[in-house]
């Protein structure tokens, strides 16, 4: 049966940025599916809900409270799942966010402002997808998703760490594709446009073709697709996710962020 293949039993997930949103989201789709699931946040209390949502599912969650910007917290995560289960089969780099030089100018951005943004969206994906690769080769198989942004694939009117990391995470994808392909591994990022965590900043999605912002549940469908057998000849591949707004050209509007001229 075709539906047989978007199964996960016996799969073991890490998702990165697990305490909440998104993350949150894909984690209980992938446990519905019947993945054990390794939640990873920065945040204990919010893992703490995550892993009581996966409950109910019959699936395990082992939560990692992990800063993802430190590469040794992220090795010591990859250690703790493969202690638990033996295994890593999916890996999601979901954590990343805004940072503290979003809507600065160039030269009003501090040194430690670019690499905080860097860090944050950027160098944790390639942390995470370093320490797992490894696990991945010995079983001669694995999938890795990446998770990229709108402004990854535009210029944005101030957004300079954040877009640049973004931007970048679709080359570390396509270059690990092309690296692990005949290795049994497959790398695809997706690029979600608005989602819950930020509606605030535009305006509810009214400037989106859909009229609405992108519900966090709505992403994990396409997670699940991207970590099953369903998508076993998708490879370095970026799919969009957005009501429609790459499409539509959202950026002219100048609704994000909010700049002084």
């Amino acid at each position: 049966m075709i539906l047989d293949s978007f199964k996960l039993e016996g799969k073991v997930a890490i998702i990165t940025g697990a305490g909440r949103g998104l993350g949150r989201a894909m984690a209980v789709r992938f446990a519905q599916a019947g993945a054990d699931v390794v939640a990873a946040a920065r945040t204990l209390a919010e893992l703490q809900e995550t892993a009581a949502m996966v409950k109910p599912t019959g699936r395990k969650c082992l939560v990692a409270q992990t800063d993802v910007t430190r590469s040794d917290q992220v090795n010591a995560m990859a250690a703790a799942a493969i202690k638990e289960f033996g295994r890593i089969d999916i890996l999601v780099n979901n954590a990343g966010g805004y940072h503290r030089g979003m809507g600065k100018k160039l030269h009003e951005l501090a040194d430690d402002e670019w690499r905080e943004g860097i860090d944050t969206n950027l160098s944790s994906q390639f942390y995470c997808c370093r320490a797992v690769i490894s696990q991945m080769l010995a079983q001669q198989s694995g999938k890795i998703i990446n998770i990229a942004s709108g402004w990854g694939l535009r210029g944005g009117k101030n957004v300079f760490a954040y877009a640049c990391a973004k931007g970048a995470v679709l080359q570390l994808t396509r270059s690990l594709a092309v690296t692990y392909a005949k290795k049994n591994i497959y790398v695809n990022c997706i690029v979600p446009g608005i989602f819950e965590g930020a509606a605030q900043y535009f305006q509810g999605g009214k400037f989106i073709p859909l009229g609405r912002i992108g519900r966090d549940a709505e992403l994990g469908p396409l997670a699940l697709f991207l970590a099953s057998e369903a998508s076993n000849h998708l490879n370095g591949a970026f799919i969009t996710i957005d009501g429609g707004g790459l499409a539509g050209g959202i950026t002219p509007t100048g609704v994000f962020p909010r700049q002084s001229e």
